[in-house]
């Protein structure tokens, strides 16, 4: 769909007026006019009422947050969930979102559940009728990884309405990470606006995994050591410390300081804003290879360089805050660098030093009073 530019309308999240019409949106009551900002990847409608929209898309954007707690306001998200479908299965959503809440089910976990859920119901779905579940499942020509998250997310939702069904079964393997090479993984950060730009730098510094690095606040950020604190993790994760350049401890700081987050908005349009530059830098590159790069894949690229360097899968391990030395031993064999070679550079002085080093070269030897370094291609 082509996006129209609209000049008067500007972003209730971030006052940008790079704002573009994103269709319509077809309810009971009629269609309604949405908006999709370039900056922030935020959707409203009405621009008068897009605070109040927000609440309410915080359901419908898989956001738990606390419009759970009003009647009034999960009253207005029933009329807003799947649009379509009947009263009871918008009630038993809304129901089902605030089950996962109360029982401490994690925000990303309840995001999936809930989009599996609407996947199925636009594939012709009755979740009352689990047979016709398995009918869409068999249909279906989703991977069996994802199959199982599908079954995963239904027995969920089943076991949260008293229902039971005998479960399809569908095993999976693994699959061996995508691991691009450091030029590609700078070029979309090169490429990227400012705040993505600067995302990208911090996961792939870090390590952390998207949803971790998400909801990074200023108070974690210890510019004069150059250290960011992580406590906030995922999948029961093992907090940790990162000693990071001082050039993203710069970009961090410079970003605009709308809240005590250093990254504000929606996470979904965020991630979607991804998907779009992405698919365009790739173009425009003549690298098909661009696409295959996601944001975890900062993560693999980061565990398998600091296994390289250490060939300490124990410390590599609590790098990454697994819980398990069986979780990160995958990293051990992910890539092979004996073909690769080295980029070479010399340092006469500290300060010469010191940018080879935050551009990620690594100290060698001395030799005739200069320092050498390097860097694999």
């Amino acid at each position: 769909m082509t996006l129209d530019a609209v000049e008067t309308v500007k972003c209730p999240e971030c006052a940008s007026n790079r704002v573009y019409k994103d269709g319509l949106r077809y309810s009971p009551e009629g269609s309604v006019q949405r908006f999709l900002c370039r900056d922030c990847g935020f959707r409203f409608s009405d621009p008068s009422k897009a605070r109040a929209n927000k609440e309410c898309l915080t359901l419908t954007h898989h956001r738990l947050g606390d419009s759970c707690r009003s009647s009034k306001k999960l009253d207005t998200a029933t009329k807003i969930i799947v649009a379509g479908d009947s009263t009871d299965t918008k009630g038993k959503f809304v129901s089902f979102l605030w089950t996962l809440k109360k029982d401490g089910i994690k925000e990303n976990t309840a995001t999936m559940y809930v989009y599996i859920l609407e996947n199925l119901i636009s594939k012709g779905a009755d979740l009352v009728d689990p047979e016709t579940v398995k009918g869409v499942l068999a249909e279906s020509v989703w991977t069996d990884k994802y199959k199982a998250l599908v079954v995963s997310a239904y027995g969920k939702y089943l076991s949260v309405f008293g229902g039971i069904w005998k479960k399809p079964v569908y095993r999976t393997q693994r699959p061996v990470p995508f691991l691009p090479y450091e030029r590609e993984l700078d070029c979309l950060i090169d490429a990227a606006q400012k705040k993505l730009s600067t995302y990208l730098r911090l996961l792939k510094e870090t390590g952390m995994r998207a949803n971790e690095a998400w909801p990074l606040k200023y108070i974690d950020i210890d510019i004069e050591r150059n250290i960011i604190t992580l406590n906030q993790t995922e999948k029961h994760g093992v907090p940790r410390n990162f000693k990071v350049t001082p050039a993203l401890i710069c970009m961090l700081n410079a970003m605009p300081k709308k809240s005590d987050r250093v990254f504000n908005g929606s996470f979904l349009g965020f991630s979607k804003s991804f998907r779009n530059f992405r698919s365009r830098t790739a173009n425009k590159m003549q690298n098909p290879r661009l696409i295959k790069i996601h944001f975890h894949t900062y993560r693999h690229w980061f565990a398998s360089m600091l296994y390289h360097k250490t060939k300490d899968i124990i410390y590599v391990k609590e790098r990454l805050g697994h819980r398990s030395v069986n979780t990160t031993e995958i990293y051990t064999h992910l890539i092979d660098f004996k073909d690769d070679g080295f980029h070479s550079a010399t340092a006469k002085t500290v300060e010469e030093a010191l940018k080879l080093i935050d551009s990620g070269f690594e100290y060698v030897t001395d030799m005739d009073d200069v320092k050498l370094f390097r860097k694999r291609k």
